[in-house]
């Protein structure tokens, strides 16, 4: 599965050009309040994990749906076959331990 984070093309398609930009709309639109550092990141990189709140929030401030902000390959993943392994040949009597005769 493959997920792309698309905010500065959401952002671009709405002429948000700027970090500034997106961090005035948040504040004027959704009420939040971002540091330059977190709005610069999520502009400029993948995050791992985003918070519904501000999902919501970036959503309020560039007047789009969370399909505008993630896109998300659903196609089937083909599972892996894993060769079986071979399985070790048995010791024959003079590789293995022997008993002294008696």
């Amino acid at each position: 599965m493959e997920i792309k984070w698309r905010l500065r093309m959401a952002a671009a398609q709405r002429e948000v050009w700027t970090g500034a930009a997106l961090r005035r709309l948040l504040f004027e639109r959704a009420g939040v309040e971002m540091s330059a550092a977190s709005v610069s990141a999520l502009l400029t990189g993948q995050p791992r994990q985003v918070k519904m709140t501000t999902l919501a929030a970036l959503c309020t401030a560039l007047e789009c749906t969370p399909d505008d902000l993630i896109e998300i390959d659903t196609s089937p993943v083909t599972p892996v076959v894993r060769a079986k392994r071979a399985k070790r040949p048995e010791p024959s009597a003079r590789q293995g331990r022997s008993m002294p005769p008696l």
